[in-house]
Protein backbone atom coordinates (compact mmCIF):
# COMPACT_ATOMS: atom_id res chain seq x y z
CA UNK A 1 0.00 0.00 0.00
CA UNK A 2 1.58 3.41 -0.86
CA UNK A 3 2.00 5.77 1.99
CA UNK A 4 0.75 8.85 2.02
CA UNK A 5 2.29 11.84 2.67
CA UNK A 6 -1.38 13.50 4.39
CA UNK A 7 -1.44 10.70 6.61
CA UNK A 8 1.22 13.08 9.49
CA UNK A 9 -0.91 15.69 8.89
CA UNK A 10 -3.90 13.90 10.15
CA UNK A 11 -1.94 12.55 13.06
CA UNK A 12 -0.54 16.12 14.22
CA UNK A 13 -3.81 17.67 13.99
CA UNK A 14 -6.15 14.92 15.58
CA UNK A 15 -3.30 15.20 18.78
CA UNK A 16 -4.30 19.19 18.69
CA UNK A 17 -8.51 18.88 17.83
CA UNK A 18 -11.31 16.74 18.62
CA UNK A 19 -12.33 16.22 15.43
CA UNK A 20 -10.66 16.04 11.67
CA UNK A 21 -12.63 16.06 8.55
CA UNK A 22 -10.89 14.31 5.71
CA UNK A 23 -12.00 16.34 2.72
CA UNK A 24 -11.63 15.43 -0.80
CA UNK A 25 -12.78 13.93 -3.94
CA UNK A 26 -15.06 11.16 -4.60
CA UNK A 27 -12.33 7.90 -5.27
CA UNK A 28 -9.52 9.93 -4.21
CA UNK A 29 -8.37 7.59 -1.36
CA UNK A 30 -10.30 8.82 1.60
CA UNK A 31 -11.38 5.82 3.09
CA UNK A 32 -8.37 3.70 2.44
CA UNK A 33 -6.81 6.13 4.04
CA UNK A 34 -8.79 6.69 7.42
CA UNK A 35 -8.60 2.56 7.84
CA UNK A 36 -5.21 2.60 8.36
CA UNK A 37 -5.75 5.12 11.44
CA UNK A 38 -8.48 3.22 13.32
CA UNK A 39 -10.60 -0.11 12.42
CA UNK A 40 -13.53 1.81 14.14
CA UNK A 41 -15.35 2.45 10.92
CA UNK A 42 -18.75 3.78 9.91
CA UNK A 43 -20.08 3.59 6.22
CA UNK A 44 -23.38 6.45 6.34
CA UNK A 45 -24.15 5.55 3.41
CA UNK A 46 -25.57 2.53 4.47
CA UNK A 47 -28.68 2.69 6.14
CA UNK A 48 -27.34 -0.47 8.66
CA UNK A 49 -24.48 1.15 9.72
CA UNK A 50 -26.56 4.14 10.66
CA UNK A 51 -28.49 2.03 13.07
CA UNK A 52 -24.81 0.14 13.98
CA UNK A 53 -23.71 3.32 15.05
CA UNK A 54 -26.60 4.50 17.21
CA UNK A 55 -26.79 1.44 19.12
CA UNK A 56 -23.41 1.29 19.96
CA UNK A 57 -22.78 5.14 20.13
CA UNK A 58 -22.45 5.17 23.90
CA UNK A 59 -19.96 2.89 24.02
CA UNK A 60 -17.71 4.22 21.16
CA UNK A 61 -17.56 7.61 22.22
CA UNK A 62 -16.61 6.47 25.59
CA UNK A 63 -14.40 3.67 24.11
CA UNK A 64 -10.90 5.73 23.59
CA UNK A 65 -10.57 4.82 20.26
CA UNK A 66 -10.45 7.32 16.81
CA UNK A 67 -14.15 6.98 15.44
CA UNK A 68 -14.28 6.97 11.55
CA UNK A 69 -17.38 8.48 9.72
CA UNK A 70 -17.66 7.98 6.44
CA UNK A 71 -20.00 10.33 4.23
CA UNK A 72 -20.94 11.76 7.17
CA UNK A 73 -23.09 14.21 5.08
CA UNK A 74 -25.94 11.05 4.61
CA UNK A 75 -26.31 11.34 8.38
CA UNK A 76 -26.99 14.84 9.37
CA UNK A 77 -28.37 13.80 12.74
CA UNK A 78 -24.97 12.43 14.28
CA UNK A 79 -23.51 16.17 13.87
CA UNK A 80 -25.36 16.99 17.23
CA UNK A 81 -24.73 13.79 19.34
CA UNK A 82 -20.88 14.58 17.94
CA UNK A 83 -20.97 18.62 19.21
CA UNK A 84 -22.20 17.16 22.88
CA UNK A 85 -19.94 14.22 23.29
CA UNK A 86 -17.00 16.85 22.29
CA UNK A 87 -18.28 19.34 25.22
CA UNK A 88 -18.43 16.95 27.97
CA UNK A 89 -15.07 16.50 27.67
CA UNK A 90 -13.31 19.24 25.83
CA UNK A 91 -9.81 18.22 26.62
CA UNK A 92 -9.88 14.91 25.01
CA UNK A 93 -8.33 15.22 21.38
CA UNK A 94 -8.44 13.11 18.94
CA UNK A 95 -11.52 11.34 18.95
CA UNK A 96 -13.58 11.87 15.97
CA UNK A 97 -12.40 11.57 12.01
CA UNK A 98 -15.43 12.41 9.80
CA UNK A 99 -15.18 11.64 5.99
CA UNK A 100 -16.63 13.57 2.77
CA UNK A 101 -16.98 14.59 -0.56
CA UNK A 102 -17.57 18.58 -0.62
CA UNK A 103 -21.08 18.79 -0.35
CA UNK A 104 -23.03 21.95 0.76
CA UNK A 105 -24.66 19.90 3.62
CA UNK A 106 -21.48 18.44 4.79
CA UNK A 107 -19.83 21.93 5.30
CA UNK A 108 -23.05 23.57 6.90
CA UNK A 109 -23.09 20.89 9.33
CA UNK A 110 -19.62 21.15 9.87
CA UNK A 111 -19.72 24.78 9.87
CA UNK A 112 -22.78 25.07 12.32
CA UNK A 113 -22.21 21.98 14.70
CA UNK A 114 -18.24 21.92 15.18
CA UNK A 115 -16.68 25.20 14.58
CA UNK A 116 -13.78 25.14 17.27
CA UNK A 117 -13.98 22.09 17.36
CA UNK A 118 -12.62 20.30 14.47
CA UNK A 119 -9.87 20.69 12.26
CA UNK A 120 -10.35 20.51 8.06
CA UNK A 121 -7.91 17.89 5.78
CA UNK A 122 -8.20 17.99 2.52
CA UNK A 123 -6.37 14.87 0.23
CA UNK A 124 -5.68 15.30 -3.07
CA UNK A 125 -5.17 12.28 -6.07
CA UNK A 126 -1.18 11.08 -5.87
CA UNK A 127 1.68 13.67 -6.29
CA UNK A 128 4.96 12.54 -7.04
CA UNK A 129 6.30 12.77 -4.01
CA UNK A 130 4.06 9.31 -3.39
CA UNK A 131 5.23 7.59 -6.42
CA UNK A 132 8.33 7.16 -8.14
CA UNK A 133 10.39 9.01 -10.61
CA UNK A 134 9.32 7.03 -13.30
CA UNK A 135 6.27 6.83 -12.52
CA UNK A 136 6.01 10.76 -13.33
CA UNK A 137 4.87 10.77 -16.70
CA UNK A 138 2.51 8.47 -16.13
CA UNK A 139 0.75 10.77 -13.60
CA UNK A 140 1.40 13.42 -15.67
CA UNK A 141 -0.40 11.97 -18.63
CA UNK A 142 -3.33 9.75 -16.42
CA UNK A 143 -3.87 11.82 -13.55
CA UNK A 144 -3.34 10.94 -10.10
CA UNK A 145 -6.62 8.85 -8.74
CA UNK A 146 -5.71 5.65 -7.01
CA UNK A 147 -7.75 3.69 -9.50
CA UNK A 148 -7.70 5.87 -12.86
CA UNK A 149 -4.34 4.13 -14.63
CA UNK A 150 -1.43 5.24 -12.75
CA UNK A 151 -1.16 2.41 -11.03
CA UNK A 152 -3.11 -0.03 -13.23
CA UNK A 153 -2.59 1.54 -16.61
CA UNK A 154 -5.25 -0.66 -18.61
CA UNK A 155 -7.72 1.53 -16.86
CA UNK A 156 -6.92 4.75 -18.22
CA UNK A 157 -9.26 6.95 -20.24
CA UNK A 158 -12.25 4.48 -19.29
CA UNK A 159 -12.01 5.13 -15.46
CA UNK A 160 -11.38 8.68 -16.35
CA UNK A 161 -15.01 8.79 -18.59
CA UNK A 162 -17.15 6.85 -16.13
CA UNK A 163 -16.28 9.01 -13.05
CA UNK A 164 -16.99 12.23 -14.98
CA UNK A 165 -20.48 10.90 -16.35
CA UNK A 166 -21.12 9.60 -12.69
CA UNK A 167 -20.70 13.21 -11.27
CA UNK A 168 -22.68 14.57 -13.80
CA UNK A 169 -25.73 12.64 -13.15
CA UNK A 170 -25.83 11.91 -9.86
CA UNK A 171 -22.96 13.70 -7.26
CA UNK A 172 -23.05 17.51 -9.12
CA UNK A 173 -27.10 17.23 -9.05
CA UNK A 174 -27.17 16.09 -5.44
CA UNK A 175 -24.67 19.14 -4.39
CA UNK A 176 -26.66 21.67 -6.02
CA UNK A 177 -26.09 21.90 -9.09
CA UNK A 178 -29.24 22.15 -11.11
CA UNK A 179 -27.41 21.72 -15.41
CA UNK A 180 -29.02 18.77 -16.60
CA UNK A 181 -26.07 16.00 -17.33
CA UNK A 182 -25.83 16.68 -20.86
CA UNK A 183 -25.05 20.24 -20.28
CA UNK A 184 -23.21 19.14 -17.45
CA UNK A 185 -20.73 17.30 -19.94
CA UNK A 186 -20.45 20.06 -22.15
CA UNK A 187 -19.33 22.17 -19.66
CA UNK A 188 -16.72 19.86 -18.69
CA UNK A 189 -15.42 20.06 -22.30
CA UNK A 190 -15.16 23.93 -22.29
CA UNK A 191 -13.71 24.24 -19.28
CA UNK A 192 -11.14 21.48 -20.82
CA UNK A 193 -10.79 23.29 -24.02
CA UNK A 194 -10.14 26.26 -21.44
CA UNK A 195 -7.94 25.19 -18.98
CA UNK A 196 -4.73 27.33 -18.46
CA UNK A 197 -6.62 30.59 -19.98
CA UNK A 198 -8.19 33.52 -17.85
CA UNK A 199 -12.07 32.78 -17.13
CA UNK A 200 -14.55 34.50 -19.22
CA UNK A 201 -17.73 34.21 -17.84
CA UNK A 202 -20.12 35.55 -20.64
CA UNK A 203 -18.41 33.77 -23.00
CA UNK A 204 -18.78 30.24 -21.32
CA UNK A 205 -22.74 30.96 -20.32
CA UNK A 206 -23.60 32.37 -24.05
CA UNK A 207 -22.09 29.39 -25.34
CA UNK A 208 -24.49 27.28 -22.63
CA UNK A 209 -27.51 29.18 -23.28
CA UNK A 210 -27.19 30.35 -19.76
CA UNK A 211 -26.12 33.73 -17.89
CA UNK A 212 -22.77 34.71 -17.18
CA UNK A 213 -23.87 34.64 -13.23
CA UNK A 214 -25.01 31.05 -13.91
CA UNK A 215 -21.65 29.95 -15.32
CA UNK A 216 -19.59 31.40 -12.40
CA UNK A 217 -22.15 29.78 -10.01
CA UNK A 218 -21.35 26.47 -12.12
CA UNK A 219 -17.63 26.73 -11.96
CA UNK A 220 -18.13 27.87 -8.11
CA UNK A 221 -19.48 24.44 -7.45
CA UNK A 222 -16.71 22.31 -9.33
CA UNK A 223 -14.21 24.47 -7.55
CA UNK A 224 -15.48 23.79 -4.30
CA UNK A 225 -15.95 19.40 -5.65
CA UNK A 226 -12.05 19.69 -6.39
CA UNK A 227 -12.17 19.42 -10.11
CA UNK A 228 -10.81 23.17 -10.77
CA UNK A 229 -8.58 25.28 -9.31
CA UNK A 230 -9.13 29.17 -10.11
CA UNK A 231 -5.62 31.44 -9.63
CA UNK A 232 -7.05 34.91 -8.29
CA UNK A 233 -5.00 37.89 -10.40
CA UNK A 234 -2.62 39.36 -8.19
CA UNK A 235 -2.80 43.05 -7.63
CA UNK A 236 -0.11 45.40 -6.90
CA UNK A 237 0.86 48.52 -7.36
CA UNK A 238 2.57 49.43 -11.08
CA UNK A 239 2.26 51.53 -13.22
CA UNK A 240 0.94 49.30 -16.31
CA UNK A 241 -2.52 48.09 -16.50
CA UNK A 242 -3.24 44.34 -15.16
CA UNK A 243 -5.39 42.13 -16.13
CA UNK A 244 -8.13 41.06 -13.19
CA UNK A 245 -9.38 37.77 -14.81
CA UNK A 246 -8.45 34.59 -12.61
CA UNK A 247 -7.29 31.87 -14.52
CA UNK A 248 -8.70 28.15 -14.56
CA UNK A 249 -6.93 24.54 -14.39
CA UNK A 250 -8.20 21.27 -14.13
CA UNK A 251 -7.11 20.10 -11.13
CA UNK A 252 -6.21 16.31 -12.39
CA UNK A 253 -4.75 16.31 -15.69
CA UNK A 254 -6.01 12.54 -16.07
CA UNK A 255 -9.67 14.04 -16.50
CA UNK A 256 -8.63 16.96 -18.32
CA UNK A 257 -6.68 14.43 -21.26
CA UNK A 258 -9.52 12.41 -21.16
CA UNK A 259 -11.99 14.87 -21.93
CA UNK A 260 -9.31 14.94 -25.28
CA UNK A 261 -9.79 11.64 -25.93
CA UNK A 262 -5.68 11.59 -25.06
CA UNK A 263 -4.70 8.20 -24.21
CA UNK A 264 -0.84 8.21 -24.74
CA UNK A 265 2.53 10.12 -24.04
CA UNK A 266 3.05 10.35 -27.78
CA UNK A 267 -0.63 11.77 -28.18
CA UNK A 268 -0.32 14.01 -25.64
CA UNK A 269 3.18 15.56 -26.47
CA UNK A 270 1.50 16.66 -30.03
CA UNK A 271 -1.59 18.76 -28.91
CA UNK A 272 -1.32 22.56 -29.19
CA UNK A 273 -2.28 22.86 -25.78
CA UNK A 274 0.41 20.49 -24.21
CA UNK A 275 2.42 23.72 -22.27
CA UNK A 276 -0.85 24.23 -20.55
CA UNK A 277 -1.56 21.03 -19.41
CA UNK A 278 2.06 20.78 -18.25
CA UNK A 279 1.86 23.93 -16.72
CA UNK A 280 -1.23 23.46 -14.48
CA UNK A 281 0.19 19.87 -13.51
CA UNK A 282 3.26 21.41 -12.19
CA UNK A 283 1.18 24.16 -10.52
CA UNK A 284 -1.16 21.49 -8.69
CA UNK A 285 1.81 19.77 -7.55
CA UNK A 286 3.67 22.23 -5.88
CA UNK A 287 0.38 22.93 -4.34
CA UNK A 288 0.06 19.52 -2.81
CA UNK A 289 3.30 18.89 -1.68
CA UNK A 290 3.19 22.94 0.29
CA UNK A 291 -0.32 21.75 1.85
CA UNK A 292 0.96 18.29 2.94
CA UNK A 293 4.03 19.44 4.53
CA UNK A 294 2.03 21.97 6.45
CA UNK A 295 3.86 25.05 4.64
CA UNK A 296 1.87 27.51 4.55
CA UNK A 297 1.02 30.21 1.62
CA UNK A 298 -0.72 33.07 0.29
CA UNK A 299 -2.17 32.28 -3.15
CA UNK A 300 -2.02 31.03 -5.60
CA UNK A 301 -2.09 33.93 -8.18
CA UNK A 302 -1.89 34.42 -11.31
CA UNK A 303 -0.19 37.37 -12.56
CA UNK A 304 -0.72 39.59 -16.42
CA UNK A 305 -0.25 43.21 -17.39
CA UNK A 306 -2.61 44.40 -20.71
CA UNK A 307 0.89 44.19 -22.56
CA UNK A 308 1.54 40.57 -22.43
CA UNK A 309 4.22 40.53 -19.02
CA UNK A 310 2.67 37.63 -16.93
CA UNK A 311 3.84 34.64 -14.39
CA UNK A 312 2.39 31.66 -14.25
CA UNK A 313 1.76 31.64 -10.15
CA UNK A 314 2.36 34.09 -7.70
CA UNK A 315 2.54 32.44 -4.18
CA UNK A 316 3.54 34.45 -0.71
CA UNK A 317 5.72 31.74 1.29
CA UNK A 318 7.46 32.51 4.58
CA UNK A 319 6.71 36.07 4.47
CA UNK A 320 8.32 36.17 0.39
CA UNK A 321 6.95 36.88 -2.82
CA UNK A 322 7.77 33.98 -5.12
CA UNK A 323 7.42 34.54 -8.84
CA UNK A 324 6.64 31.55 -10.75
CA UNK A 325 7.11 30.34 -14.44
CA UNK A 326 6.92 26.93 -15.78
CA UNK A 327 8.45 25.77 -19.31
CA UNK A 328 7.94 22.02 -20.96
CA UNK A 329 11.41 22.11 -22.09
CA UNK A 330 14.29 20.70 -20.15
CA UNK A 331 16.79 23.70 -21.28
CA UNK A 332 15.44 26.81 -20.06
CA UNK A 333 17.28 29.78 -22.46
CA UNK A 334 18.79 33.16 -21.60
CA UNK A 335 16.19 34.59 -22.64
CA UNK A 336 13.62 32.67 -20.71
CA UNK A 337 15.71 33.83 -17.49
CA UNK A 338 16.16 37.33 -18.61
CA UNK A 339 11.75 37.80 -18.99
CA UNK A 340 11.54 36.23 -15.73
CA UNK A 341 13.79 38.42 -13.77
CA UNK A 342 12.15 40.90 -15.66
CA UNK A 343 8.45 40.39 -14.78
CA UNK A 344 9.99 39.21 -11.26
CA UNK A 345 10.62 43.05 -10.59
CA UNK A 346 7.62 44.21 -11.55
CA UNK A 347 6.01 42.65 -8.28
CA UNK A 348 9.27 42.91 -6.48
CA UNK A 349 9.73 39.24 -6.33
CA UNK A 350 12.21 38.03 -3.79
CA UNK A 351 12.25 34.47 -5.57
CA UNK A 352 11.79 34.16 -9.38
CA UNK A 353 11.52 30.43 -10.14
CA UNK A 354 11.51 29.26 -13.82
CA UNK A 355 10.32 25.27 -13.33
CA UNK A 356 11.17 22.97 -16.17
CA UNK A 357 11.91 19.37 -16.92
CA UNK A 358 16.10 20.70 -16.39
CA UNK A 359 18.14 17.81 -14.42
CA UNK A 360 19.95 20.35 -12.69
CA UNK A 361 19.07 23.55 -10.59
CA UNK A 362 20.80 26.61 -10.78
CA UNK A 363 20.34 29.63 -8.13
CA UNK A 364 21.50 33.11 -8.49
CA UNK A 365 20.63 36.10 -6.29
CA UNK A 366 17.08 36.11 -6.18
CA UNK A 367 16.91 33.43 -9.71
CA UNK A 368 16.36 30.08 -9.78
CA UNK A 369 16.31 27.90 -12.42
CA UNK A 370 15.49 24.24 -11.49
CA UNK A 371 12.34 20.99 -11.66
CA UNK A 372 9.82 20.44 -9.55
CA UNK A 373 11.76 18.11 -7.01
CA UNK A 374 14.65 20.45 -7.09
CA UNK A 375 12.03 23.52 -5.65
CA UNK A 376 10.91 20.88 -3.08
CA UNK A 377 14.27 20.41 -1.77
CA UNK A 378 14.74 24.78 -1.78
CA UNK A 379 11.62 25.20 -0.01
CA UNK A 380 12.31 22.55 2.54
CA UNK A 381 15.52 24.43 3.15
CA UNK A 382 13.87 27.76 3.09
CA UNK A 383 11.64 27.10 5.88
Amino acid sequence: MIQRELRNVILSRLKLMPAVALLGPRQVGKTTLARTLSSSYYDLELEEEKLRLDLQWNDIINSGELIVLDEAQNYPEIFPRIRNAIDRDRKRNGRLLILGSVSPGLMKEVSEFLTGRIAICELSPFSIKELSEEQENTLWLMGGYPDGGVLQNEKYPIWQHNYLDLLAMRDLPLWGMPAKPQVTKKFFKMLAASNGTLWNASQIGKSLSISYHTANSYLDLLEQAYLIRRLQPYHTNIKKRLVKSPKIYWRDTGLLHSLFNIRTMDELIVQPWVGTSWEGWIIEQLLIFLYNNEIYYDGPYCFRTRDGYELDMVLIIFGRIWGIEVKLGSAPGKQDMERLNKVGDLIDADKKVLISRTEESVSGGKIISTNLRGLFAILKNEG
